[in-house]
C-alpha cells in the first residue's frame, strides 16, 4: 500500500514539474514544428492547428506563421549555419513561404438577364521578405478550384453556388501540400 502512495506521488509531482515546461513554449514555435510534421495527432498539435485556424477566420487575417514569437536561436552563443538576413534557414523559410491563406466568396443570384455570379478571390502569403501581404487574384490556381468544387459542389467559375470560405494551405517536411476549408 505504501508503495502505491509512493508511486502516485511520484506520478503527481512529475506532473507537476513538467506542466510549466511544457506550458512554457511560444504557440508559434508549435506551429512551426507540427505544421513540418503535417500536424500529427497530438494535444500540442492539435493545439497548434486550431490556432492557424483561429487566425484566418474569418477577418482580419493573421499570419498563421508568426515565427517572430518562436525564439529559434536557443539562447545559445553557437552560430547557425545558412541563416539569411531574415534570419531563418532555408528550411524554415520553406515552411513560412509555402503557407498561401484564400479568402474566396461567390455570390449568384436570378435576374432579369439571367443568371449571375459575382466572385471574389484574395490571396494572403509570405513575401520575399517575410511579410504577410494581402492580394486581390483576377484567376485562382487549379488548386483552389478544384478545392472550391470539391468543398461546394459547384465550381468556382460556374454561374451557381453562394458561400464564404477560407482555404488555407501549408506544406509539411516531404514537400507535401495539406489543405484546409473553413466556411463561414
Amino acid at each position: 500500500m505504501r508503495l502505491k502512495y509512493l508511486a502516485a506521488a511520484a506520478f503527481a509531482s512529475a506532473s507537476l514539474a513538467s506542466a510549466p515546461i511544457a506550458d512554457a513554449y511560444p504557440i508559434d514555435c508549435a506551429i512551426l514544428l507540427c505544421m513540418a510534421g503535417g500536424f500529427p495527432p497530438s494535444a500540442e498539435c492539435t493545439a497548434a492547428q486550431v490556432e492557424v485556424i483561429r487566425r484566418v477566420t474569418p477577418w482580419p487575417i493573421e499570419p498563421p506563421l508568426q515565427l517572430w514569437n518562436c525564439p529559434m536561436s536557443g539562447g545559445g552563443s553557437v552560430p547557425v549555419p545558412n541563416l539569411g538576413s531574415d534570419g531563418l534557414t532555408p528550411e524554415i523559410r520553406q515552411y513560412r513561404d509555402a503557407v498561401e491563406v484564400w479568402e474566396l466568396s461567390k455570390r449568384s443570384q436570378s435576374g432579369s438577364g439571367g443568371r449571375e455570379a459575382s466572385t471574389t478571390a484574395i490571396r494572403n502569403f509570405y513575401n520575399r521578405e517575410g511579410d504577410f501581404v494581402r492580394q486581390a487574384q483576377s484567376n485562382v490556381p487549379s488548386w483552389v478550384s478544384a478545392a472550391v468544387t470539391t468543398h461546394t459542389g459547384n465550381a468556382f467559375s460556374s454561374e451557381f453556388g453562394n458561400f464564404r470560405a477560407i482555404l488555407l494551405r501549408m506544406q509539411d517536411h516531404t514537400g507535401a501540400y495539406t489543405t484546409e476549408w473553413v466556411r463561414y
